[in-house]
């Protein structure tokens, strides 16, 4: 299994609308554009994204960009303050996938696949690409390949 990791590109700064509608600045989407270079020529079967607009932004860029036919899989488990534990039940029958969210999730989650708890999360910027591989999402089962951030 191999699962890449995409935390959104830079967002529109907290205002008056909830957090969950605060789109892609233009230099967001401009992050996004570069990392997604980054995938590529990679066996992506599947793209999960939250349900938040950034993220959904994010994700369609890079589907586009990749020219990736299958609809975007939009999944609440992926929003910021969901648990680790609970991502990584729903990637069990999951093969080469791409998931796009937040932090604190994206690097609590590094953490926890790479070590078994989120004691040690992964720092990762706006449009930061994470690469794990192992053979299930259990908590210390993964192994971190690399983290990009675009140029």
């Amino acid at each position: 299994m191999k699962l890449w990791v995409l935390r959104h590109g830079e967002a529109e700064p907290h205002g008056t609308r909830p957090d969950s509608e605060r789109a892609l600045t233009a230099h967001g989407r401009e992050e996004v554009l570069r990392i997604a270079a980054e995938l590529v020529g990679q066996s992506v079967t599947a793209i999960y994204a939250s349900p938040y607009v950034r993220a959904q932004q994010t994700a369609e860029i890079v589907k586009e960009a990749l020219g990736f036919a299958p609809d975007i899989r939009t999944v609440d488990w992926l929003t910021p303050d969901y648990r680790p534990q609970t991502v990584a039940e729903q990637l069990v029958s999951v093969d080469y996938a791409l998931l796009v969210s937040h932090n604190p999730l994206v690097g609590n989650l590094l953490g926890y696949l790479q070590h078994g708890h989120v004691q040690d999360p992964e720092s990762v910027k706006t449009a930061g690409l994470a690469e794990l591989e192992g053979d299930l999402p259990l908590a210390g089962g993964m192994k971190l390949n690399s983290i990009k951030h675009p140029a």
